[in-house]
């Protein structure tokens, strides 16, 4: 299971990527394996701002639906466009080039509510 020590993680197996008051958010190689095959990822929140928990769009596989929510408080500026035509990037590369949005971080006190890499390995038993 490949958990990037540099990463923050949440109870909900999204990722972030923090760069200054910029995340990149995704979901986990561990969720993406429980889900199965991705067929469809969409997110309609971009340009909104939203509360961190709130959903910002669904990941879809060929046995589910799953909501995807929002690790942070703030506004969603990027939908990974690649994710239309190659959903299975979230499979192939959870880490990379599938990625899911970018957003601007409006309260960056809670990134120290985020996971680290060990507390989330601890979450999902590794």
């Amino acid at each position: 299971m490949n958990i990037p020590e540099e990463l923050k993680y949440t109870k909900d197996h999204e990722w972030i990527r923090i760069d200054g008051d910029v995340a990149t958010v995704g979901v986990t190689d561990f969720a993406q394996s429980e889900l199965g095959d991705i067929v469809y990822v969409e997110v309609e929140t971009v340009d909104e701002t939203l509360d961190a928990e709130e959903v910002f769009g669904t990941v879809e596989a060929v046995k589910t639906v799953s909501d995807l929510f929002l690790p942070l408080s703030g506004e969603i500026t990027a939908f990974n466009e690649k994710l239309e035509e190659e959903p299975e990037l979230v499979n192939s590369d959870p880490y990379g080039q599938g990625w899911m949005i970018k957003m601007n971080i409006s309260d960056a006190s809670q990134i120290d509510t985020l996971l680290t890499a060990d507390a989330y390995k601890e979450l999902i038993g590794g």
